[in-house]
């Protein structure tokens, strides 16, 4: 593994553990050269996940991409970047788990609402705005409407 700091290409394994997902295994390395101590992630080679986008062309799927997303919709907002991770992790697991190699744009973004919906209320509302492509101030207002109608059916459920 090539060090960061200095690049040379000899280093050690000073610590193994497997991530909390159990999805990589994280190792601290020493490099042999500057002695300085650096962190890599190794995860298992997967088939590439093909992303069908709404014009029908195929990209593969990228999790900083769908990341960066996530992210603006969380902007200024009290969602921490480990929770913001946990999400995209979740996402990109469930896109290989329930498909056979593609899936639509479309169902990665019912994915994304369905998890910002449970995070923060108001990221769901940003990136749905973008995601639905609100053409006017009514389609808005629907949306929020139902948001509302689903919480205050939810409220009722817990004082039940």
């Amino acid at each position: 593994m090539k060090c960061v700091y200095c690049g040379h290409v000899g280093s050690r394994v000073v610590d193994s553990r497997q991530s909390e997902d159990g999805s990589s295994i994280r190792r601290r390395r020493e490099c042999e050269k500057c002695f300085r101590r650096f962190t890599t992630f190794e995860k298992a080679d997967t088939v590439p996940l093909m992303v069908i986008k709404k014009d029908k062309t195929r990209q593969l799927f990228d999790a900083d991409k769908l990341r960066a997303g996530i992210i603006k919709a969380c902007e200024k907002r009290p969602v921490s970047r480990q929770k913001i991770d946990e999400v995209v992790d979740e996402i990109e697991r469930r896109a290989y788990r329930e498909t056979e190699q593609e899936i639509t744009s479309k169902a990665i973004g019912e994915m994304v609402m369905e998890s910002l919906r449970k995070l923060d209320e108001v990221a769901y509302v940003r990136f749905a705005c973008v995601y639905h492509q609100f053409r006017d101030l009514q389609t808005f207002v629907d949306e929020l409407g139902r948001l509302i109608s689903e919480n205050q059916g939810n409220a009722d459920d817990e004082v039940r």
